[in-house]
């Protein structure tokens, strides 16, 4: 069995639970996904499947992409991703990952590309507190100093400080599966997940 499945982000609503509680949700259509490889310990030294979401037309595939996805039945696919999976497991090209292999109750974790913000300054992009603002403070928003002048006459790789936010792989643990529908073909987490609506996402299992 694959431990992760691909999806694409729908939106967020709410649902009630029996105890008649509202509980934030975040939809995902996912899956069905394609088995495009299947990779072995003897010949590639780990066990992974490599799954492949929404296909697309002929014209839009190259000839390598089409040519690694002939045996899966496929031109080409929007998004390929390798899964660990146990070893020996019975997993063909061409054979369906579908939304059976999560349950409601499981934590899961959820991988996207966070909205993009811009070029923002260290208060919106790092939580900075910012300087005093009172009379005389003529940077109430700045970063402050970054670094001593004489030693160690540099500003070292990794300081916070301005720049472009977000549009980054950010991953949120521990989300809790609310509800599975694979008439309707989505699932449900408790809480949101990176990205916008329509965006790709990676769903895995701990």
């Amino acid at each position: 069995m694959s431990k992760g499945l691909m999806g694409r982000k729908l939106g967020m609503t709410r649902v009630f639970v029996r105890e008649g509680v509202s509980v934030p949700v975040t939809v995902i259509e996912a899956g069905p996904a394609t088995v495009v490889q299947v990779k072995s310990l003897e010949n590639d030294g780990y066990s992974a499947v490599q799954l492949g979401f929404m296909a697309k037309d002929e014209k839009h595939s190259t000839k390598p992409e089409r040519g690694h996805a002939a045996k899966a039945g496929a031109p080409g696919f929007k998004l390929l991703t390798e899964f660990p999976i146990a070893d020996g497991a019975d997993m063909a090209p061409g054979s369906q990952v579908n939304l059976d292999i999560f349950a409601p109750g499981e934590k899961i974790s959820v991988t996207g590309t966070s909205k993009g913000k811009g070029f923002a300054g260290v208060m919106k992009r790092h939580g900075f507190h910012g300087g005093r603002k009172t009379h005389g403070c003529l940077t109430p928003r700045s970063a402050g100093s970054i670094g001593c002048a004489a030693d160690p006459s540099r500003v070292f790789p990794g300081r916070p400080m301005a720049g472009h936010a977000g549009a980054a792989r950010t991953t949120v643990k521990n989300l809790v599966v609310v509800d599975v529908r694979p008439e309707y073909g989505v699932i449900m987490v408790r809480g949101a997940v990176p990205g916008p609506n329509g965006g790709l996402v990676l769903l895995k299992k701990k």
